[in-house]
């Protein structure tokens, strides 16, 4: 069974760089077992990057993501895929 842990404590220097540098106006980071899943929201859109140093990506990573953080399915979800990282960004509806 997966399960989310908040770990953005621990990554404070990253929250701070990455509201300090991008549109992000919220930063989460959670431990996804060995995967480590950062999220970000501006007024634009929601991201989610899933990354594991040690392996690709699982296809029931992404999925639980999309369930648990994204709450969507992958019909309005762009993609970017890359070794051993995810990008999942969905627009902000007005």
């Amino acid at each position: 069974m997966m399960k989310l842990i908040d770990v953005t404590n621990n990554h404070s220097e990253l929250v701070i760089e990455q509201l300090e540098n991008t549109n992000a106006n919220f930063i989460k980071v959670f431990s996804l077992g060995p995967t480590t899943v950062i999220c970000s929201g501006s007024s634009m859109s929601k991201d989610v990057i899933l990354l594991n140093e040690s392996r690709a990506i699982k296809n029931s990573e992404i999925n639980f993501v999309l369930k648990n953080i994204l709450d969507t399915t992958i019909d309005n979800v762009e993609f970017i895929y890359a070794p051993n990282i995810v990008e999942l960004s969905i627009p902000v509806e007005d």
